[in-house]
């Protein structure tokens, strides 16, 4: 029988070697031995953890290497978070299915590896969904994870947990899609369709710029539907990979929203995220003519986000990984790599005529955070900040710290764009030559002769939107202290974030 208990393979995982993927060319450190760190201790909000770049209110793991976030569900009022990751070094490899779980979106307890690599390969990026029907067969309420298996080929593998997702058995019949020819055919995401009352997984076919879509009435059983690609040279750019299907409310009526992360290609240079407006009708995605391509976060550090399934309200929440594939494994950070961004919610605004997808930081983030006034507490690691500004008129600034260091931002009045430049005044850059960027621009998308900004400052992050997050700037940062201030505007209000 091939249905393995991930329990017991953590017992023999220190026996298995990783597989080699070409996705990236990462080096792994020389850690050999198997951990499970993090095991059952919350991941709180606060300055516990002080490591020079350990973030205080983003999610990061105790110890070792993270990318992608997977499997994300809501179940019996948690969140889990599922995520690529290294229990054996701090590196890219041996990759595994981390777990985290949150009440609140902003206070997350790490616990034990949910999968481990099995007989089928690296367990690589995929989604979960909550099976109320029992649907598949597995017990009702049972959590389904569908992954992308990375042996000899990608293929799609399906586990299922009875125990509120803390421990997954494979599924005997494993893989639901087999694939021995396609180099690049990954990331399942699983949604239901109700018009067409089946579930639809959406696949990523790499460096074809492809999505295909497929479809199934119990999730064992899968029916290839259609492929959507485009002919906008400007989108058919890097590998695809992760994508997610979105329905969302739009002017009256509602817009389907599919989300593809890029490698390289991003807007700031190697890793982005882009997304097509459109139709989907139970078969295939039409996108609407707009001038793709159109982007998430115009930062370098905001990839292979992808949203919870069943979240209360019918809210699209999600949530990326901070970090990019251009220095990735070379961040300064230690025993852990990467951190996730703040949770998001998605919403479409109509910014001069066109849908944009908004990005906006979830309303969670009121329960860590204190009082607005002109000034931070000393010793403050992380905060927001709120200004509005002309934006018909060039003006600057500074987010700065008391070692002299700060992230300049420019309000480019003609160009309509917001500017930031990281460099060697904004801290530690010589890790990569890559790191270092004169100027990381996003389009202002807003109307009106004013914007207002919205500044989400940690240890080793900032994170910029306008109000609604049409405008959205992620990037990762790495000064000797946290920053403190905002210099060279008049009227910016502050509220220090955690320890709540």
């Amino acid at each position: 029988m091939k249905s393995i208990n991930i329990c017991i393979l953590t017992l023999i995982a220190a026996a298995l070697t990783g597989c080699g993927d070409d996705k990236f060319d990462l080096e792994i450190p020389g850690q050999t031995e198997t951990v499970t760190p993090g095991e059952g201790e919350e991941s709180t909000p606060s300055d516990e953890r002080n490591e020079l770049y350990r973030p205080a209110v983003h999610f990061t793991p105790a110890k070792n290497w993270i990318n992608d976030p997977n499997g994300m569900v809501y179940a019996d009022g948690v969140y889990h978070l599922y995520y690529q990751y290294n229990p054996q070094g701090n590196g890219w490899g041996n990759m595994s299915w981390g777990h985290a779980t949150s009440t609140d979106l902003m206070h997350w307890t790490e616990q034990p590896v949910a999968m481990l690599r099995n007989e089928w390969g690296d367990i690589f990026s995929g989604s979960a969904i909550l099976d109320t029907e029992n649907t598949a067969g597995f017990g009702k309420n049972s959590i389904l994870a569908f992954y992308t298996a990375s042996g000899d080929h990608q293929q799609q593998c399906l586990a299922y947990s009875t125990d509120g997702g803390m421990t997954f058995t494979q599924y005997e019949g494993n893989p639901v899609i087999a694939n021995t020819s396609l180099p690049d055919f990954r990331d399942p995401k699983v949604i239901w369709h109700e018009e067409s009352k089946q579930w639809i997984m959406c696949l990523a076919l790499g460096w074809s710029q492809q999505i295909e879509f497929w479809g199934s009435k119990n999730l064992k059983s899968w029916t290839k539907l259609s492929t959507f690609t485009t002919d906008s040279a400007r989108s058919n750019i890097g590998q695809w990979e992760c994508p997610d299907l979105i329905r969302l409310p739009y002017k009256g009526g509602e817009k389907w929203v599919l989300i593809v992360s890029n490698n390289p290609g991003g807007p700031a240079g190697g890793s982005g995220t882009e997304y097509f407006v459109g139709d989907f009708d139970g078969t295939s995605f039409t996108a609407m003519p707009l001038d793709y391509p159109l982007w998430l976060d115009y930062g370098s550090d905001n990839y292979a986000g992808v949203t919870w399934s069943n979240v209360p309200s019918g809210r699209s929440i999600m949530i990326g990984w901070m970090n990019n594939w251009n220095y990735a494994g070379d961040v300064p950070c230690s025993p852990w790599r990467s951190a996730m961004t703040l949770p998001r919610e998605l919403s479409l605004k109509e910014v001069d005529g066109n849908p944009l997808l908004a990005t906006a930081v979830v309303k969670e983030l009121d329960g860590i955070a204190g009082e607005w006034s002109e000034s931070l507490p000393a010793g403050t690691a992380a905060w927001e900040a709120r200004v509005t500004l002309p934006s018909n008129e060039a003006s600057s600034f500074r987010i700065e710290n008391g070692a002299g260091q700060f992230m300049e931002a420019e309000l480019n009045a003609a160009a309509r764009r917001l500017i930031v430049k990281r460099n060697s005044n904004s801290g530690e850059v010589s890790f990569n030559n890559l790191f270092s960027q004169p100027g990381i621009s996003a389009p202002l998308n807003c109307e009106g002769d004013k914007i207002e900004l919205h500044i989400y400052v940690d240890r080793s992050s900032v994170e910029i939107t306008n109000a609604d997050g049409t405008m959205c700037l992620t990037n990762v940062v790495y000064p000797k202290e946290p920053y403190s201030v905002i210099t060279g505007l008049s009227g910016v209000e502050y509220r220090p974030l955690g320890n709540k």
